[in-house]
């Protein structure tokens, strides 16, 4: 009895420093969001800020109106995105997960394929821009990450085949349902697991996601946030690093918090991510279709 408690208590040590040391980097990174630029550069970054400032989150509010919008598109497209990429997921995967499917295994195949190769930036810009006009438009925010990743599908396909008991569908197919009754009425309660991790990862794909705005907006009103933080920060750069500034603009340049700012930025973004991560926690459980079945 008393080896199984030091057992337990040296699990609890473990999991609560590998806590800790999860924690850790978002405290560094909160605490150097709050810190005075001059003294980041003096005396590096720290947990516990000697002196705090908020003039890098005064500076981000200040230098551009266009924030709020920044974040109402990002949460659109990172809404709509996981929606319609979490449901054309489980569309393909479900499928691919029945035996029975006609040139299943060709199919699954070219899902796989794309998980090795692709066509290229040159004519996925070129189809998007020229053939499916989304350029400076929302579209262009979601329609390029919609099931452009095969793992997604292998994943959801693979918890279909093993964890969706055959017996269950067998018993639907008795009673007269249909494959559409048995997908929305059956095989979907009974994958919340599966779906709400897959739906973690379309959001932080989404909520992350700069590269498409960078390749398909040049209308600075589409810009999602990370777009929106990530031209702030290249304007901040130039400003600081161009050998061409007269003497106003370096006076300017000089008075803008790079390092905290950097760290802000990243506070800005990260945050919503925090506040949703433990509401899709309750839902990674197991063994919701143990005794669904009778032995």
């Amino acid at each position: 009895m008393q080896s199984g408690k030091l057992y337990q208590w040296i699990i609890n040590i473990i999991m609560l420093l590998f806590t800790l040391f999860c924690v850790m980097p978002f405290w560094l990174l909160f605490s150097a969001s709050l810190t005075d630029d001059m003294e980041i550069v003096r005396s590096g970054y720290a947990f516990f800020p000697e002196k705090i400032s908020f003039t890098a989150y005064s500076y981000l509010w200040n230098s551009s109106t266009e924030i709020f919008r920044a974040y109402s598109i990002t949460i659109i497209t990172t809404v709509v995105g996981t929606v319609l990429g979490l449901t054309l997921t489980a569309m393909l995967a479900y499928p691919l997960s029945r035996i029975e499917m006609p040139f299943r295994n060709t199919l699954a195949f070219y899902v796989f394929f794309t998980m090795l190769f692709n066509g290229g930036l040159v004519p996925t810009y070129l189809m998007y821009t020229n053939y499916f006009d989304l350029k400076n438009t929302m579209l262009a925010l979601i329609i390029p990450g919609l099931l452009m990743n095969g793992f997604f599908i292998i994943l959801m396909r693979t918890f279909f085949a093993t964890s969706i008991p055959k017996a269950i569908i067998e018993s639907a197919y008795i009673d007269g349902a249909k494959e559409g009754v048995i997908f929305y009425r059956i095989v979907l309660p009974l994958s919340t697991p599966v779906l709400a991790t897959v739906g973690l990862f379309y959001t932080i794909q989404y909520w992350n996601d700069w590269f498409n705005g960078l390749i398909y907006l040049t209308d600075s009103k589409y810009y999602s946030l990370q777009n929106l933080l990530n031209r702030i920060l290249l304007d901040v750069q130039f400003l600081q690093t161009s050998t061409q500034l007269g003497s106003q603009s370096a006076g300017i340049a000089a008075n803008i918090p790079l390092a905290s700012m950097r760290m802000a930025m990243a506070a800005i973004g990260v945050i919503p991510l925090l506040i949703a991560y433990p509401f899709f926690q309750k839902y990674f459980v197991k063994g919701l279709t143990i005794g669904a079945v009778k032995g």
